[in-house]
């Protein structure tokens, strides 16, 4: 039967998710900061190994075997302290970095073969050291603080390696409370931070509610892993278009680009190269049952399927969908494009508040000019677009 420390071990490994390994090495790191704090001398770099069956411990002085140098005297060491230490590291006279005797965790070679014999530079040479008795009080405390702290370190980068491997992907969270104009998404075993201009403003994300985010980016911070996620970013309808089109996650019908205005409404531009597969048709679904799917999660947000279309004014002409044009003129310098349409397709194919023409040009990687047909296209420039619109466009169009 395991002995108690070894169910104790087991049981954090469990509550943590932390590897049998981890733990070990964290109590052994512990016990040689409590072997230091009582019986360790000031030159010795103790490691210590533990047996948690029997609860025995070893003590070694853990040393690396260096060529023999010739140490400073005592009044160069006092000079050496009242000295700033340089910004950079001295060099010899072939431009290497100078490296100094650490008589801590180094042993010259004429010292270390008086232990053995046969000792070689590069060598690891471990001299075990008596264990005289049992810690005291305060060194005690320092190695429940040691195990505190390195079960703390140890389970944020097991936290940072699980969601850093997690960015681009759509995970479920619940709303747990709001920061001001931030909200935290419980994920589980972490804490998720979604910034105001990560939400959809017309979201409400009420405390205990079940989300579906996307996650952004994953940094490891002083206060451990920060995890931003998102439900206004584009790429959130490509992944759920994957999750719920198995012709787009299996590769038959490509996902092009992504335009959205977050909220409101999107623009995914697919196709595919089987003459068999309808990719509108699959995207859409039986009685639009899988793009309903898609709107659902999205809180409503209209989902516009465009065909994609290598010709350029073949496919700026079908992201203004509804509306019908007529031609379209293309700049291959300036990349813009003059759109004509008739006169009661005008304020269709512009959208409310410029949103359709703003969709189709985020889609296509075009600028597009709509006019009237049988009138001369404007030659003022459209108007600028605010902060928002410019960053949502800059990365739909990294995203295509």
């Amino acid at each position: 039967m395991a002995s108690a420390i070894t169910q104790a071990i087991q049981q954090i490994c469990d509550e943590k998710n932390i590897s049998y390994e981890v733990v070990l090495e964290t109590i052994e790191a512990a016990l040689a900061a409590a072997f230091r704090k009582d019986f360790g001398q000031k030159n010795q770099n103790v490691k210590v190994e533990f047996d948690p069956e029997t609860m025995k411990i070893r003590a070694f002085d853990v040393k690396e075997v260096v060529e023999d140098q010739e140490l400073p005297t005592e009044e160069e060491l006092a000079e050496m302290k009242e000295t700033p230490a340089p910004a950079e590291p001295e060099l010899d006279e072939n431009g290497m970095p100078i490296k100094r005797f650490n008589p801590k965790t180094e042993l010259m070679i004429s010292e270390a073969r008086t232990i053995k014999p046969d000792a070689e530079i590069g060598e690891t040479i471990r001299m075990e050291l008596d264990v005289p008795g049992e810690f005291g009080r305060m060194a005690a405390q320092t190695a429940k603080q040691v195990i505190i702290q390195k079960l703390r370190e140890a389970e944020r980068e097991n936290v940072f390696g699980e969601f850093k491997g997690r960015e681009g992907e759509i995970v479920n969270g619940i709303v747990s409370r709001r920061e001001g104009r931030t909200v935290l998404i419980d994920l589980g075993r972490a804490m998720a931070t979604m910034p105001a201009e990560e939400q959809i403003p017309t979201e409400n994300y009420a405390s205990g509610g079940r989300v579906k985010v996307y996650v952004v980016s994953v940094n490891m911070t002083t206060r451990g892993p920060m995890v931003i996620v998102s439900r206004a970013h584009p790429d959130i309808v490509r992944k759920l278009f994957s999750m719920e089109i198995p012709e787009v996650a299996g590769g038959a019908v490509v996902i092009h680009s992504v335009a959205r205005e977050a909220g409101s409404r999107s623009k995914v531009a697919v196709s595919s190269e089987d003459p068999n597969i309808d990719p509108i048709g699959s995207c859409i679904g039986q009685r639009g049952t899988r793009i309903q799917t898609v709107i659902s999660e999205l809180g409503g947000e209209k989902v516009d399927v465009i065909l994609y279309d290598q010709d350029p004014a073949a496919f700026i002409s079908k992201a203004l969908s509804p509306a019908k044009v007529i031609s379209v003129d293309l700049d291959e310098v300036n990349r813009m494009a003059t759109v004509r349409t008739d006169a009661d397709q005008l304020s269709l194919a512009i959208g409310k508040g410029g949103q359709n023409v703003r969709l189709a040009s985020r889609l296509t990687g075009w600028k597009i000019n709509v006019v009237e047909a049988g009138q001369p296209a404007a030659e003022e420039p459209a108007p600028e677009e605010t902060p928002a619109e410019k960053t949502a466009e800059s990365d739909t169009s990294s995203e295509a």
